[in-house]
């Protein structure tokens, strides 16, 4: 097994990356920025460059996709999707023509219809509400036609909200954190709301678990635990011994925005993947790495 990995600078490809290292698999990144301490690097432009100039011959046997664009407050309207989502399909194409055999691609809740709540594979309609949902979800299309036509193996990993160390500033738990500890003001939360939360290294061996195992089609990668934000934010406040009211007393409910935002995980389960580590502790490894 060789592994072509793009997004391995990024918030999740970081501990995949890592994961994979520990595995002993051999890996070779694509991207702009080399990471740090790996060996095989493609530097390359995934918007711009020629990938099937620059893939021919690396011999991969299997691609693990995760570049996007992913600026936090930015992305979920960015017209930046629709060139990830064709840059996606050029890669998808390169990697094939160079003999591969397993593609395994990160997708998102954001493809579902979320007035649904609690969201299954193989149920729950793809009705997505923003362009990058539509576009992660166009792009799955793609791929499963793609992989279909040359018989190459394919799994899909829908994430739902990855948090823990190395988490973009901006996003909610590190804003959330920042306002517990009075670096920045208190911000209005749809407090209510359940949101499925799961730890970033939880979704590095979920993505492992696809690439490892025979898996084909659409997988939730998600904790299937949600949790009310008020909660989040009261486990996190009594963590780092602050008062959770200036947060929990903004409360606001936007127009359209779903009460419930969970993943069904039985079949990546029936694949023997499990979460290992649960809201208090992924908090904990958070607020350590944010006071570090």
């Amino acid at each position: 097994m060789r592994v072509l990995l793009t997004g391995a600078t990024g918030f999740i490809g970081r501990h995949l990356l890592e994961a994979l290292q520990q595995r002993g698999i051999d890996t070779l990144t694509l991207g702009r920025h080399r990471p740090s301490g790996t060996g095989d690097f493609i530097q390359a432009d995934l918007l711009r460059d020629n990938l099937s100039l620059l893939l021919k011959g690396c011999e991969a046997s299997h691609l693990l996709h995760l570049a996007w664009y992913t600026e936090p407050g930015q992305f979920w309207h960015s017209p930046l999707n629709n060139d990830w989502q064709r840059a996606s399909q050029r890669l998808a194409q390169a990697f094939i023509a160079q003999g591969g055999q397993h593609l395994v691609a990160a997708g998102s809740c954001a493809e579902y219809d979320w007035s649904q709540g609690h969201c299954q594979e193989d149920e729950t309609p793809l009705h997505p509400a923003s362009l990058y949902g539509h576009a992660k979800n166009t792009t799955r299309q793609t791929y499963e036609e793609l992989c279909r036509r040359y018989q190459v193996r394919f799994a899909w990993g829908r994430v739902f909200f990855p948090y823990g160390p190395g988490e973009p500033a901006g996003k909610l738990l590190p804003s959330v954190h920042h306002a517990l500890l009075g670096r920045q003001p208190a911000f209005a939360i749809n407090t209510q709301a359940c949101r499925d939360y799961i730890h970033v290294s939880d979704v590095a061996g979920a993505f492992l678990t696809l690439l490892t195992s025979q898996a084909q089609g659409a997988y939730n990668i998600a904790s299937g635990q949600p949790v009310r934000l008020a909660e989040l934010i009261e486990r996190m406040a009594a963590a780092l011994n602050r008062d959770p009211g200036p947060l929990l007393s903004l409360s606001v409910s936007r127009p359209g925005e779903a009460p419930l935002l969970s993943g069904a995980i039985n079949k990546l389960t029936r694949l023997g993947w499990h979460c290992h580590t649960s809201l208090t502790q992924g908090l904990h490894t958070l607020i350590a790495e944010e006071s570090a």
